[in-house]
Formats: C-alpha cells, sequence, structure tokens
C-alpha cells in the first residue's frame, strides 16, 4: 500500500478531530479492535432502538433498558455531528468516559454515521489508518429485501497488509452469520457498486432504501456522495449534500451528469488505485465538492 493513501486515512479531518481528548483516546482505550468496538457501542443508543423499546433485538435488553431513558431524549445526530462534539457530551454525562456499565440516561442516542466516526476517530487516535464507509446493509432483520442505509468503517491491518471492513454499529445483533470485525466482500453493499448496478440495470433501485422512507437511484446517490466526501476524510452530515443530487434536482440531472456520476463511482470502486484521480476531482470539481443544506 503506498505510504501516501495510509497517511491520509491517518489525518483527522472536521468529524473525526478528538480535539483535546486526543491522548486520553490514546492511554485510557484498549488497542484491540474488537474491545474497543464493544465500548464504543456500550455508550451509544441508536434511535431506532430508544423508538422501538425493549422489543425486537432488544427484548433482552443487550442495548439497555429503553426504560430508563430520559422519556425527553430525542436523537441526538444534529446536535452532536463531530467525534469532539460527541466526546465531551460522554465525558459531560459521566466522567468515566468509555465505560461498560454507562447507565442508560447517560448515552449518546445516534445513529451508525456517529459510531462510524468515532471509531475512526479513536483508531486514527492510536495510529491506525482508518476511513469511514457509507453505503447499504441487506443483513439487518426487519427490512424485508431491502438494503437499508449504513455507515461502517475500514482499518489497515499492517500485519495482514489489507482493508478490514468492520460494523460497530451493529456489532451486537446475534444474528449476523458473519464477523462483523472482519466483513467479507460480499456482504456490505458499497455505494459505488449499488449505483454502478441500478444503472446498468442489474438492481432494481428500490432494492435500496434509507431511514427517512426514500428508495430507488436518488438514494443511492446520497450514500454515494457521502461516501465520496468520507473517503476524503470529510464525513458530511445527512443533511448535506451537492445541489445536483438534492431530491428536487436529480429528475432533472442530464445523462451527461450521470455519465460523470458513473465515473466517479467506478473509480470509487478502487479507491486504492485510483486515488490520485479521486483527489483531483475532490479538488477541482464544484458540482461534487460544494454542499447544499438548511444553512448551506
Amino acid at each position: 500500500m503506498d505510504y501516501k493513501i495510509l497517511d491520509h486515512y491517518l489525518q483527522f479531518g472536521l468529524f473525526t478531530n478528538p480535539g483535546c481528548y486526543k491522548d486520553i483516546l490514546i492511554n485510557s482505550l484498549p488497542n484491540k479492535i474488537e474491545k474497543i468496538g464493544l465500548l464504543v457501542r456500550k455508550q451509544i443508543i441508536h434511535r431506532v432502538t430508544l423508538k422501538n423499546g425493549n422489543t425486537g433485538s432488544n427484548k433482552d435488553m443487550r442495548y439497555g433498558d429503553m426504560t430508563k431513558v430520559p422519556w425527553y431524549r430525542q436523537c441526538e445526530d444534529d446536535n452532536l455531528p463531530s467525534a469532539t462534539a460527541m466526546l465531551a457530551e460522554l465525558y459531560r454525562r459521566d466522567n468515566r468516559g468509555f465505560v461498560m456499565d454507562r447507565a442508560e440516561k447517560d448515552r449518546l442516542v445516534v445513529t451508525c454515521r456517529f459510531v462510524s466516526i468515532l471509531v475512526a476517530s479513536i483508531l486514527k487516535s492510536k495510529g491506525i489508518p482508518t476511513r469511514v464507509r457509507s453505503g447499504f446493509a441487506s443483513y439487518f432483520e426487519g427490512f424485508g429485501n431491502k438494503s437499508v442505509d449504513h455507515w461502517i468503517n475500514q482499518y489497515w491491518d499492517k500485519n495482514k497488509n489489507r482493508w478490514i471492513t468492520i460494523d460497530v454499529d451493529g456489532s451486537l445483533e446475534l444474528y449476523l452469520k458473519f464477523n462483523p470485525y472482519d466483513i467479507p466482500d460480499d456482504v456490505f453493499d458499497f455505494s459505488p457498486d449499488a449505483w454502478l448496478n441500478v444503472r446498468l440495470g442489474k438492481i432494481d433501485g428500490k432494492h435500496f432504501w434509507n431511514a427517512g422512507g426514500y428508495d430507488g437511484l436518488v438514494v443511492v446517490a446520497w450514500e454515494l456522495f457521502y461516501d465520496f466526501h468520507s473517503l476524503m476524510n470529510s464525513e458530511i452530515i445527512y443533511l448535506h449534500a451537492p445541489e445536483m443530487i438534492k431530491l428536487s434536482n436529480f429528475d432533472k440531472l442530464s445523462e451527461k451528469e450521470l455519465k460523470e456520476i458513473d465515473n466517479l463511482a467506478l473509480l470509487m470502486q478502487k479507491p486504492d488505485e485510483n486515488f490520485d484521480r479521486l483527489q483531483k476531482i475532490w479538488k477541482a470539481n464544484r458540482a461534487f465538492r460544494l454542499l447544499r443544506g438548511a444553512l448551506l
């Protein structure tokens, strides 16, 4: 692996920067990936779990007793967009930090993007090249045959000389038929593959769905650009996207514009081999780089 690429994924971005907590992460957290993942997962309640309470996959309360979460607690995605914000709030609620017995009332209520960002922040702090990836997971129960939007991580294992894909957010689901700390290549639907398969007619776009209730190629486009920005160490929030793929604009894209996205997806299928070309696009393509959102 090119040292330049590994160095890139050692760098903190706006969202993965741990700020003043870096030394704490280095010195107080274990080094084994699985132990880090379990500790991170024990600090967090997914908003869907909170909504569903002690039912379904939480009927054994492996995610905690939802009746002990304050009634006013809502999803905190909008409040804690970065690792620094999440770390500050974790230590504010319980100054012991990452502990296995964190009370339900003191956990963060966030979704998969935030788990992935926190994991990346910790591993980068410990000198492990790590990147956040955005795509789709077909392995979660409760979604029929849909593949649902999901964010995970990849870290570089220097001993095995390869990227290892992990899903910390989904790691406690007991029905998984694979190791969530070394996911096989054909399990997670990476967004570049999903985009190209839909564009080529190999998969119906409605197979891909997101938590907002949308499906189709536009949903794949959102994940593709989350993934592109994440590969560039900018793990943008859900509400930010290039103007061209906003819901009101997507159906107006020309075939030329769609083919430009096709080319991006082709490069992203092998991000290491095409790293220089992806960085060139990142530095020059305004349509792919500039975002729109509530205040953008």
